[in-house]
């Protein structure tokens, strides 16, 4: 695993600041077109994230086909957490992935980052870590 420099300092400040949340944005590039087209994959990936990252879902995934035209439609889901939420948007013109986890609860975000590459089969991947004060 990569470390993640920025990741480390926002979570440190995370617990030094006492923020309120922590924001983790991830944009995934040459997915793995069945996966990232296969609903009930996309609703697997967010339970094992969840398990990994500590989140309690609250209530059911939802993910949804949508998209006025070729170059934005796939699936896009959406998971409530007991502390925030878990979304995504699954471009099929691109096989790329955004995916974007919200909580009040300290959790890793390399972890999010790592596992969401390696379940979508992602080529690459960028990351954004941002507190919530």
């Amino acid at each position: 695993m990569v470390k993640n420099v920025e990741a480390q300092k926002a979570r440190d400040a995370f617990s030094e600041e006492n923020a309120w949340g922590l924001a983790t944005n991830v944009d995934l590039y040459g997915c793995n077109p069945d996966t990232i087209r296969d609903a009930g994959k996309i609703k697997q990936f967010v339970v094992e994230l969840c398990d990994l990252i500590d989140m309690k879902r609250f209530g059911e995934t939802e993910v949804v086909h949508f998209g006025p035209n070729d170059k934005v439609a796939g699936y896009s889901m959406t998971q409530l957490i007991e502390t925030s939420l878990i979304s995504g948007h699954f471009a099929n013109s691109t096989n790329a992935a955004y995916i974007d986890v919200f909580s009040c609860k300290e959790y890793n975000p390399e972890d999010v980052v790592e596992y969401a590459k390696k379940f979508f089969g992602a080529n690459s991947a960028k990351s954004n870590v941002v507190l919530r004060e």
